[in-house]
């Protein structure tokens, strides 16, 4: 249960105080989902939006712990929010500083004590509560994972725009050598089919075309009755409104065949899969406890791949895991090079604490993982490029959302995830659009209207 949190007390509506919310999200698209829910919860208490941080009344930096110094990277930013804070209250100001996540689940009273400018630490399934601790007016630290379904708490999500994330699972029970998901998210859990196809269903009335279903390993999705990811996608296709359907993240082993048909037979799912293999090397996929080798992998994308032939591939890389040896690094570019992505994230092992690589003793030189961080991310490059070459002339639909840097000019992205911007009606904004694909730059695309 939360620390030193009685019961309600009464308090004034932050709105009648002209109070304003400033959140900063660190991390995956899980993070920018719960940060968006969290300014839900403000401003259903009141608060206003403000992307300044000194004019913030309410501070909450929601953080990631995947990645090697995310604490201390954090601790520097508490730093620079503990100046302000300081600042304010000699203006007459009070600010609350509320740290929320990954790092908060890990850390818990340790932040408390490292930086007292903090008065709430809150986790990632506990953020639901975030109204009553700040009512409470007591530093608090709610790390416990909540017995209660956290999004019968929240409000109704609120319309950003023509695109949407919506949360569909949490947690992870993988267990993958490298990785604190499971110890600060939790156990999988699944929210029911009725509860997500209705979060749609507002969110499309009120705007939104284009929708992502997330979850840490959203493809291991099956809520209580039974319903899986595949039947969900069919569910959500036929709502009104939804134009186009995207899922992430994956595990290669929760890719069955249901899953794979539904990429052939759901016309609105978007021919884009991001799908993590980690390393191509057979011996470190063991090590990280994966579950699966590169043979499996590259049958995965054979049969996604002739089940919906215009599909592309992106995937998250580890270098220098643990044990790693030059002959396991060629078997990653291998893999890179039969694949082909479209697009690709890669990293450099850190260890994390608690987590069973972290206590391995074959570590692998620092300049020897940056030398192939360097190597992959070439390679990856490459292939970015080509494919986005591959566009040029082509024609899709394309949901715009946002103005682009010329008066004019639209902004939305493409089925595989490029931007693209057009000379556009401002009427187009929130529609599907049928672009041709006229220029291609490095990091976007440039399109006619059809």
């Amino acid at each position: 249960m939360p620390l030193n949190v009685p019961p309600t007390a009464a308090r004034e509506p932050a709105g009648a105080r002209g109070e304003r919310v400033y959140v900063k999200s660190f991390g995956c698209q899980m993070n920018v989902y719960d940060s968006q829910r969290m300014t839900d919860l403000a401003l259903a208490e009141g608060y206003s939006e403000t992307s300044e941080i000194a004019d913030a009344d309410l501070v909450v930096f929601n953080t990631c712990h995947i990645r090697e110094k995310a604490a201390e990277k954090l601790y520097s930013e508490l730093g620079r929010a503990r100046e302000t804070k300081e600042a304010r209250a000699a203006g007459g100001r009070a600010t609350k500083l509320v740290v929320a996540g990954c790092v908060a689940q890990a850390e818990g009273k340790e932040i408390l004590r490292r930086q007292p400018a903090v008065d709430i630490v809150v986790g990632p399934q506990n953020y639901h509560r975030l109204p009553d601790l700040l009512r409470a007016g007591a530093r608090a630290v709610d790390t416990d994972f909540a017995v209660e379904d956290k999004f019968d708490a929240l409000p109704a999500q609120r319309s950003r725009g023509a695109s949407a994330f919506v949360t569909v699972q949490e947690g992870c029970d993988k267990f993958c050598a490298f990785c604190v998901v499971p110890y600060t998210r939790g156990a999988e859990i699944s929210r029911p089919a009725g509860k997500i196809l209705q979060e749609i269903e507002r969110l499309a009335a009120t705007g939104a075309r284009e929708f992502t279903l997330i979850g840490q390993n959203v493809n291991a999705y099956s809520d209580a009755d039974g319903v899986e990811l595949a039947t969900l996608l069919a569910r959500a296709a036929k709502l009104p409104g939804v134009l186009r359907l995207r899922y992430s993240t994956s595990h290669p082993n929760d890719m069955g065949p249901a899953l794979i048909a539904a990429h052939a037979e759901i016309e609105s799912l978007a021919p884009y899969l991001h799908l993590p293999v980690q390393s191509g090397s057979d011996r470190i996929l063991a090590a990280m406890n994966r579950r699966h080798d590169a043979a499996a992998y590259l049958d995965i994308v054979a049969k996604v791949r002739r089940a919906r032939p215009d599909i592309a591939f992106s995937s998250d890389f580890i270098v220098g895991f643990p044990g790693e040896t030059d002959a396991d690094f060629e078997a990653t570019l291998a893999l890179v090079r039969e694949v082909r992505f479209a697009s690709a994230f890669a990293f450099k092992y850190s260890p994390r604490p608690g987590t069973p690589a972290a206590e391995a003793g074959d570590q692998v030189p620092a300049e020897v993982k940056e030398a192939r961080l360097a190597a992959l991310l070439a390679l990856l490059e490459t292939q970015r490029q080509a494919f986005n070459r591959e566009t040029l002339s082509r024609r899709f639909g394309v949901v715009f959302d946002k103005p682009g840097r010329h008066e004019g000019q639209l902004v939305g992205r493409s089925p595989y995830m490029q931007g693209v911007h057009a000379e556009c009606p401002p009427e187009t904004a929130g529609r599907m659009t049928q672009v041709e694909i006229v220029e291609v730059g490095p990091n976007s695309l440039k399109g006619r209207l059809v």
